[in-house]
């Protein structure tokens, strides 16, 4: 019966996902689609990592991680590369906006957790995905 429902509920998920995506259009060029790609594949990554140091009671550690590759000192990070492949000067302002929102929230909860203020570091990580989803639901880069 479990598995009926987990089926049933499977194929009415995957009709959802076949409908129209109304999420407006970023026309990033592909080599910034690409470069934006791969740095949200390394967010998760990164992402993973201080929830496993939080879980794991590594807080300070977790803090350093969050602010070394989600934070504000994370961000430039396609400085060097050509305009096309630079995800930020193609998003629209919003866009842009959100990411930077983003930054800044790790950065918030990255400095709680450096300074051992266990419960309002807990209570930031939702911020950390925060941004993160408010982005996702609301553009598209094809």
């Amino acid at each position: 019966m479990k598995l009926a429902r987990f089926l049933l509920f499977f194929a009415l998920t995957a009709a959802v996902a076949h409908a129209e995506d109304t999420r407006p259009l970023a026309p990033l060029p592909p080599a910034a689609q690409e470069s934006l790609r791969q740095e949200m594949l390394e967010n998760l990554a990164a992402l993973n990592e201080v929830l496993t140091l939080v879980g794991s009671g590594k807080l300070a550690e977790a803090g350093e991680v969050a602010e070394a590759q989600l934070g504000v000192s994370s961000m430039g990070k396609h400085r060097a590369k050509p305009m096309d492949a630079r995800p930020g000067p193609h998003m629209p302002p919003a866009m842009h906006g959100i990411g930077m929102d983003g930054h800044k929230a790790v950065s918030e909860f990255a400095a709680a957790a450096k300074a051992g203020e266990r419960d309002r570091a807990i209570a930031l990580l939702p911020n950390l995905t925060g941004a993160c989803v408010g982005c996702h639901y609301s553009y598209r880069t094809r």
